[in-house]
């Protein structure tokens, strides 16, 4: 009696010590990272918590089992892999994808620190015509593979494609190094970044698709065999 009498109050504490909160996760959960085992190797995604609207409901989604299954079904080479449609775990071969969701949106969090370099994490979203608050897709994500740029690809992209709205400093640097996809800056949530497995996503991103024409799909599914919660290493 006293070892069961012991054994509860040790429970107690410790959901005291890490409560639930509004959104159903704990309050250690916020500090863990997200492995995803994909049939192309293992990539450990940090969350931002300067984003914290799309960090919860990334963390929710991992912890439902949502992501389990789930195929990269747009990839772009020098550009991003798209995945997060639930329409995509039970889909034929050739099937067009990119459209599903949980039915529910995501208010935009841009944060002028957070910058579209290699290996971010970003999510998806309907176009500025229907969605001119730039929410982002209650699922569907991406991470950057990007290319890098020199000055003069810069100047380019702040003239044609950011409307003259400049480029930081410390921002090109990167560009200029590691690369990425500059155009999408201050247009589409970043929430996170990949910490461990970049060549995992360049494995993805070098994989055949079907083109434009069939929406950039892999010819061979590349899939989330698994999403979890880790310990931060």
């Amino acid at each position: 009696m006293k070892y069961l009498l012991f054994l509860f109050a040790f429970i107690i504490t410790l959901a005291a010590c890490n409560p639930k909160l509004s959104s159903g996760l704990r309050k250690n959960d916020l500090k863990k990272d997200v492995e995803l085992v994909t049939s192309k190797g293992t990539i450990v995604l940090r969350l931002s918590d300067s984003t914290p609207l799309h960090r919860d409901n990334f963390l929710k989604l991992v912890k439902q089992k949502f992501y389990d299954s789930i195929l990269f079904h747009r990839v772009i080479q020098t550009f991003m892999v798209q995945a997060g449609d639930p329409d995509s775990k039970r889909a034929t071969p050739g099937q067009r994808l990119g459209n599903g969701g949980p039915n529910y949106t995501v208010p935009a969090e841009f944060v002028p620190s957070l910058f579209h370099k290699k290996g971010v994490l970003a999510a998806a979203r309907r176009g500025d015509a229907d969605n001119p608050a730039k929410a982002s897709n209650g699922s569907q994500f991406y991470i950057v593979q990007g290319k890098v740029f020199t000055d003069a690809g810069l100047d380019s992209v702040e003239t044609f494609r950011l409307n003259g709205r400049k480029i930081p400093a410390a921002h090109r640097e990167v560009y200029k190094t590691i690369g990425g996809t500059p155009h999408l800056d201050q247009n589409y949530t970043i929430f996170g970044e990949v910490v461990s497995g970049l060549a995992v996503v360049d494995s993805i991103a070098a994989t055949p698709t079907s083109g434009n024409a069939g929406g950039n799909r892999p010819l061979n599914d590349v899939k989330i065999i698994s999403a979890r919660l880790v310990k931060r290493k």
